[in-house]
């Protein structure tokens, strides 16, 4: 079970992070971002310890470069927005290259992109190093209810079967000579649209009752065993967010250069 627009993500092991058990990358990857989202924005140097951080783990899990920054692309909507802020906020101001600046806006920029940026890295490694089935069933031993893991869970897997509804009446609107694409050709849209709810709601219900004459009883299904992490295993998950929360709980303390 695995979501397929998910799997060009996912970055084949083994490798040390690949390894370890997925409740425990969930888990160091959370505790990892907090640790970011608490660093004031005045202490850059912290900010290059977390990207530092992330380097080593990404080179012990054998994540290539280019296989994130192309999904980091992601994070571009929020720094148009940040690139707003030095013109639009308020307070004493700077000239750079002849255009006055706020310097509370370009604090702020440098924030939003700062952690924008380190934590959704961040959640790429953990999905590039993670099957989605084993995310959710980590998620699962983190304490979340396995109601909230099995909708999730659908819902990956449905995503797709949606969007290959959706490439069909595509092709067969096309092939009948009608492809809208202007506003007055919303009609035609909306069309699709209705058609397109009609028919996955048909087929939700046609793989709710396959599921459940299967014996589907809400929880999903181990589909490989779950590796196992000793206390060496963890401590070395740990350190990542510990070494984090250190350089954070320093620049909370004004300490650093």
């Amino acid at each position: 079970m695995s979501a397929g627009f998910l799997r060009p993500l996912q970055v084949p092991g083994p490798s040390r992070v690949h390894d370890l058990a997925p409740h425990v990358k969930v888990l160091a990857t959370l505790l990892f971002v907090v640790a970011v989202v608490c660093t004031p924005r005045q202490a850059v140097w912290a900010f290059g310890v977390h990207a530092a951080l992330l380097v080593a783990v990404g080179r012990l899990g054998r994540v290539p470069l280019r296989a994130l920054l192309p999904r980091l692309a992601i994070e571009l909507p929020f720094v148009a927005f940040a690139l707003a802020l030095p013109f639009v906020a308020r307070g004493p101001r700077v000239e750079v290259l002849g255009v006055a600046l706020s310097v509370d806006g370009l604090w702020s920029a440098w924030n939003v992109v700062a952690k924008g940026l380190i934590g959704l890295a961040a959640g790429l490694l953990l999905v590039a190093t993670t099957p989605v089935p084993d995310l959710l069933r980590g998620v699962e031993r983190l304490g979340v209810p396995p109601a909230f893991t099995a909708i999730a869970g659908s819902m990956l897997r449905y995503l797709e079967v949606v969007s290959g509804e959706m490439r069909r009446l595509q092709v067969a609107r096309v092939s009948r000579a009608h492809d809208p694409r202007w506003i007055w050709q919303a009609r035609a849209v909306a069309a699709t649209a209705g058609t397109l709810f009609v028919r996955t709601y048909e087929r939700g219900e046609r793989v709710h009752l396959a599921m459940v004459s299967r014996g589907w009883d809400g929880r999903l299904p181990a589909w490989r065993p779950e590796p196992r992490t000793g206390a060496a295993g963890w401590a070395a998950a740990l350190a990542v967010p510990a070494a984090a929360a250190t350089a954070t709980a320093a620049a909370l303390a004004g300490w650093g250069p």
